[in-house]
């Protein structure tokens, strides 16, 4: 039976990397007495049934079983399901087609979608999340994928973060000729490991590689620090750490700065707001950018996006913090900014991003870049 899509799969580069290689034939149509409503949430789309309505689409023949197979995952995967209906052809002519029916969940909003609007701000990450999904050999299955979406987008959402900027390049080599092509299927859940030839411009100008290389592939990160700067006092966030543990650090408790990923949807600044009531209940805060930078960039994307958080921390006494849904178990630690400092040079503190940020304070405390807005 032919298929009818509507929304986002309208899009030909999306729908190739999620349904695999084209193969069949797409036509013009439409279904009746339904439209295209824009979520009330997101800007996806959603099918809602309405006398005398009319949701453009487009109908595929001869789609290959890997295809059907593939588009069926992708969309069982987000609760849809699929049920044959009555579409009309850009000549008129009817027939019976397969429609994916969005599940009850979805709630529309008052305006049509807009596939012009999705494509121009959104069709890009939809694209490098596909692109993810395909580098999975065998395919993610259904809950799997639903399970680890947040993720995929989240990454699609820093790929497209970091194509858009391009910090200056003073004394390290410019832009130049280099390529990165994935050289095995992707493995892991929460981050994913990923094997990739690279060849770039030695500095002699030849050329080097292919390279055999891992990276780990995680989302980019929002991390604050919060200061008080009436009292000259910061927030730290103590916490058990995987790393240090595995590495056979005696001691795997951690301090570090007010830190979490940043979710598909959100600004670095919104998730480092986020994070300050989530992991210290601090509401009113006023951010301070800081600095952006890779904290392992031989063996990771990992990118944070540090900022000062101007606040009031009126109180000495230790706390504790964080969710318990995400099984958080935060403690957290107000002191005066000089014993922080001091907690570098014993070692007690050893996490770089905190590291940086308090020598970042210091330094902008010594401008007066810090001072609460008049």
């Amino acid at each position: 039976m032919d298929l009818f899509v509507y929304g986002t799969l309208l899009h030909d580069p999306l729908f190739v990397r999620v349904a695999g290689a084209v193969g069949g034939i797409r036509q013009k149509a439409s279904l009746r007495d339904h439209v295209v409503l824009q979520a009330a949430r997101s800007e996806l789309p959603v099918l809602v049934a309405r006398p005398d309505g009319v949701a453009d689409g487009a109908i595929w023949s001869g789609l290959t079983a890997d295809q059907r197979a593939r588009l069926e995952s992708y969309e069982v995967a987000f609760g849809y399901s699929a049920r044959p209906l009555v579409v009309t052809r850009a000549d008129g002519t009817r027939a019976l087609a397969m429609v994916y029916l969005p599940p009850a969940t979805d709630v529309a909003g008052a305006d049509p979608w807009s596939f012009a609007r999705w494509r121009d701000g959104f069709a890009a990450v939809a694209c490098l999340a596909a692109d993810e999904l395909q580098a999975h050999q065998p395919a993610l299955s259904p809950p799997d994928l639903l399970r680890q979406w947040p993720m995929i987008a989240g990454r699609a959402e820093a790929i497209a973060r970091a194509q858009a900027t391009c910090a200056p390049a003073t004394r390290r080599h410019a832009p130049d000729s280099f390529t990165v092509a994935n050289a095995a299927p992707l493995t892991g859940g929460f981050f994913k490991l990923a094997t990739l030839d690279i060849t770039h411009r030695r500095f002699d100008g030849g050329m080097a590689g292919p390279l055999r290389r891992e990276a780990l592939v995680g989302c980019d990160a929002a991390l604050l620090l919060p200061y008080d700067p009436a009292r000259d006092r910061v927030l730290l966030v103590e916490q058990f750490r995987t790393g240090p543990a595995r590495r056979g650090d005696p001691n795997p408790w951690s301090l570090e700065p007010v830190a979490g990923i940043v979710d598909a949807g959100e600004t670095p600044a919104e998730a480092a707001l986020r994070e300050a009531v989530e992991e210290a209940g601090l509401s009113d805060v006023t951010l301070r950018p800081m600095f952006s930078f890779y904290p392992s960039p031989g063996s990771s994307t990992d990118h944070f996006h540090c900022f000062a958080g101007l606040t009031d921390l009126p109180d000495l006494s230790s706390y504790a913090g964080g969710l318990a849904e995400e099984a958080e178990d935060l403690r957290l630690h107000v002191l005066p900014l000089d014993e922080a400092l001091s907690l570098i040079d014993t070692g007690e503190i050893n996490a770089g991003p905190l590291i940086a940020m308090l020598l970042w304070t210091t330094r902008a405390k010594a401008r007066g870049d810090l001072q609460p807005a008049p």
